[in-house]
């Protein structure tokens, strides 16, 4: 059957013109709600939307909640470029996005209840927010709506993040195979996300038969700034001896590494001749202080594309079952990493190969 013919159908029995049947299927803003629902129904029937569901979003604007910091690239570079990313995502779709601040808990509940029930309002993205009570009602509203980097205890909400666990793992695991064993880790823990990570680092020392102590072997910082984690560093340098120091540091960040290399380099210490420092993160700094940052790069401008693609799927299928997607990262190998003890260890990955 021609899709001319199935617009055709679609007008009779609704009872609206092909015009307005036309528009709607190519996801134009210029038409009713109500007639839109009725096309949607009717197109869902006949079976047309499973073969337009590559093709527009079908929804006119949506909103995106995300923290307060994420609105200024100096405060939340991460998220920043996130919001970013959904903005690409849905320039194919012709749909209209706005913005609102929430925070991640203890969120303002009635601004949160005031954009969604905005009959512009006909989806939603929340990023980062983490308040359970948002989730409860986002799901209660019956408004398509999919979460990045947060999760819905109650599994009602779809949601795409970065597969924080695995990051961690895979990160702590290359330096094991280039032959490190003493590795000192650097983590900002603010939020669960951070948890995860560290519990794929403590998984990948388990999987070595190695002994993790955090008093050894774990700085926490407050903040993903350059300057407490130069802080950081200096004060465990002058306070081990140097026979303890570690071979390498595994940094929650690159703005953290940073500060950990200019740390390094005050003490004397050259990256990665006599310590070798490798970040969590591989966007905002490719070299630090003359050194080139091996990093694995955590899946950021993926989200937004991956979020539309989900919200586009909630649309066509809304009884489908809720799924949480995890993005693997890529590994960029430069030159603050070393190799010791030739011939131990697997060989290293390749630098942009995606990790399993």
């Amino acid at each position: 059957m021609s899709k001319t013919l199935k617009i055709t159908e679609i007008a009779a029995q609704t009872g609206l013109s092909i015009s307005t049947v036309s528009r709607v299927l190519a996801g134009k803003g210029n038409t009713s709600e109500s007639a839109r629902q009725q096309v949607l129904a009717c197109a869902k029937e006949k079976g047309v939307l499973q073969g337009i569901a590559a093709g527009r979003l079908l929804i006119n604007s949506l909103v995106v909640f995300a923290p307060r910091r994420a609105f200024d690239e100096r405060l939340d570079v991460f998220y920043y470029r996130v919001m970013q990313g959904i903005g690409e995502a849905l320039v194919p779709h012709d749909a209209r996005l706005r913005f609102c601040a929430l925070e991640e808990n203890d969120s303002d509940v009635g601004l949160f209840l005031s954009k969604m029930s905005e009959p512009e309002t006909e989806a939603a993205i929340l990023l980062g927010i983490d308040d359970t009570h948002i989730h409860d009602l986002a799901a209660d509203l019956g408004k398509p709506c999919v979460l990045i980097n947060c999760q819905d205890r109650k599994m009602r909400l779809s949601g795409v993040a970065p597969d924080h666990l695995m990051t961690g793992r895979f990160a702590a695991n290359y330096l094991f195979d280039m032959g490190h064993k003493g590795v000192l880790t650097l983590m900002c823990l603010r939020r669960y996300t951070m948890e995860q990570r560290l519990a794929g680092i403590r998984d990948a020392w388990d999987c070595r038969n190695l002994s993790f102590d955090e008093t050894r072997h774990l700085l926490v910082a407050q903040s993903f700034g350059a300057k407490e984690s130069e802080a950081l560093i200096s004060d465990y340098l002058a306070a081990t001896p140097r026979p303890a120091w570690p071979g390498a540091l595994l940094v929650g960040g690159d703005f953290m590494a940073a500060g950990a290399v200019s740390a390094l380099q005050k003490a004397g210490l050259r990256v990665p001749q006599d310590m070798s420092v490798m970040s969590i993160d591989g966007f905002n700094l490719a070299e630090i202080h003359d050194v080139p940052l091996t990093s694995v790069h955590v899946p950021r401008d993926e989200l937004g594309e991956e979020a539309v693609q989900l919200l586009q799927q909630r649309l066509m299928r809304p009884e489908a079952p809720v799924v949480n997607i995890l993005l693997a990262g890529t590994l960029k190998v430069q030159a603050s990493v070393r190799r010791v003890g030739a011939g131990k260890g697997r060989p290293a990955v390749s630098s942009d190969k995606l990790y399993d």
